[in-house]
């Protein structure tokens, strides 16, 4: 753990996960901070501003809002509306399409940053919006005394339901009403951070950046440091990035206690880091 402290020192947000402080987290400064491993001189204020900005603006129509309705509708013409934040399939297919400052400055994303960038201005305009790590497409969900309702933000800030929501889960992933009903709870920082890495972690695998790749699956690691899973992967990633010392000892040691399945994909990878580490000698 000390390692991993010292490696995301900067990232206060991210320590703060990793000291299992998940309530204090600010999820929008730690959504910068992932940004930042793309751009390491990255200048938070400008969008930390502008999600400031959109609050100051919801100001007179959420005081003019009677309704829970209304209230919602407020929000979202003024991000889909006013400032065009919708879904575009191509955002899957970048980095850019998970980065918030990449995300309000083209107004495109996928579910998961739109959907932070309406947590980020609920959050100063005083609305107790919450992330929901549904499968298949991330949404949020705001309460209100009698029932809650769900935003799509990829949508153009589609509101829905729980009847609604409940009906797309179970149609569009085979799950029944008890398994909908759960996958529609509130999730905390950690699991949105977390969704957020998998998603940042399979387009750099599927483009080939491996360099920021390996530091995304490095935080990964540094959050499920036990998982054989993300400590296989990370010592792929590694090797694919250059680093065939630190590779070659995580391999090693996942070799002992991989799936039979998996033994000769790795021990072709350690041949792999050892043809490597002998070329630079």
């Amino acid at each position: 753990m000390q390692d991993y402290l010292e490696e995301f020192a900067r990232d206060r947000e991210f320590v703060k996960l990793l000291g299992r402080r998940d309530d204090e987290v600010d999820l929008t400064v730690a959504a910068l901070e992932l940004a930042r491993d793309a751009e390491p001189d990255l200048d938070f204020g400008p969008t930390l501003a502008w999600c400031d900005a959109r609050a100051a603006e919801l100001a007179g129509p959420l005081a003019r809002a009677n309704n829970d309705q209304k209230i919602l509708d407020a929000l979202t013409e003024c991000l889909a509306v006013r400032h065009g934040l919708t879904g575009d399939p191509a955002a899957y297919d970048t980095p850019d399409g998970s980065y918030l400052p990449q995300v309000i400055k083209t107004r495109r994303g996928i579910p998961i940053s739109l959907s932070l960038v309406y947590l980020a201005v609920a959050d100063r305009a005083g609305l107790g919006l919450k992330g929901v790590c549904a499968p298949g497409h991330f949404l949020t969900r705001f309460d209100t005394l009698h029932k809650p309702y769900f935003i799509d933000a990829y949508q153009q800030g589609t509101v829905q339901s729980m009847a609604e929501a409940l009906e797309r889960l179970m149609s569009e992933q085979d799950l029944s009403r008890a398994e909908a009903r759960q996958a529609l709870e509130a999730s905390s920082p950690r699991a949105i951070l977390v969704r957020m890495l998998n998603n940042l972690k399979a387009v750099t695998a599927r483009t080939e950046d491996w360099k920021l790749c390996y530091k995304v699956q490095t935080r990964l690691l540094a959050l499920h440091p036990a998982q054989y899973n993300e400590r296989r992967d990370w010592g792929l990633i590694a090797l694919k990035s250059g680093r065939p010392g630190q590779a070659l000892t995580m391999i090693e040691q996942c070799l002992k206690s991989c799936p039979e399945d998996e033994q000769q994909v790795l021990r072709d990878h350690v041949r792999l880091a050892r043809s490597a580490l002998a070329q630079f000698n």
